[in-house]
């Protein structure tokens, strides 16, 4: 999953990003208003994190232009403001969740995750997704096949999950990468997705569930059965 977070309180922003780092997440951080519309006009996010105070200007002003523009990506307030009539803005001008601070960063990692859910999968489904004999708990990253658990690293686990919410479809290398890394990790190229595709397809071997190659497009998950 990618995400931006736009907060300019440099220990709450060190904290989010470790933490959903240590998930295998993809995070893109901006202090500001101005580096989140520059962030936002070359990158699609699967969540953004919005600060409502920041250095140049409201949070809930860009949340509004996304929304004005058609976006339609998940957008969690934070706010260290109590009072109701703030909140109430905030979901009026299109924001799908708040937290207020302090928080417990547990309580963000779940309802982004959440959000992410309802944004690119089936309402129908839940949290367990099956595909032939994989079994995928993408909230509690627990993976099996045929019954039995199979460890994941965390890009690991990042690809299968593109993969699985994208299965019947080709995604592309380029999508997987985005998925994965952010833009502070631009010393990571495109071959680095290959070495992960070919580790988790090693892990699925025996399984009626593969990775098929379609050079030049991308991959796509199958089932055999």
């Amino acid at each position: 999953m990618r995400i931006l977070l736009v907060e300019d309180t440099h220990d709450v922003a060190d904290a989010i990003v470790a933490s959903f780092g240590r998930r295998g997440d993809a995070v893109d951080h901006a202090l500001t208003r101005v580096a989140a519309d520059d962030l936002l006009a070359l990158q699609r996010y699967d969540v953004i994190i919005l600060d409502i105070n920041l250095p140049d200007g409201n949070g809930l002003s860009l949340l509004a232009d996304q929304r004005r523009q058609g976006v339609t990506t998940p957008i969690l307030m934070l706010t260290a403001r109590l009072e109701v009539d703030d909140r109430v803005a905030a979901l009026d001008r299109g924001a799908d969740d708040y937290l207020v601070k302090p928080f417990d960063l547990r309580e963000l990692e779940a309802r982004v995750r959440a959000l992410a859910r309802r944004a690119q999968r089936d309402p129908s489904e839940g949290s367990t997704i099956t595909y032939a004999d994989l079994e995928v708990d993408i909230a509690g990253r627990v993976v099996t096949l045929g019954g039995q658990p199979i460890n994941l690293t965390r890009r690991e686990f990042g690809v299968l999950e593109a993969l699985l919410i994208n299965r019947g479809r080709v995604i592309s290398k380029e999508q997987i990468f985005e998925r994965i890394f952010s833009f502070d990790q631009g010393d990571v190229g495109l071959n680095a997705v290959e070495i992960y595709v070919a580790r988790l397809r090693k892990k699925l071997d025996g399984g009626e569930v593969s990775i098929k190659t379609l050079r030049g497009l991308g991959y796509q998950l199958f089932a055999s059965q």
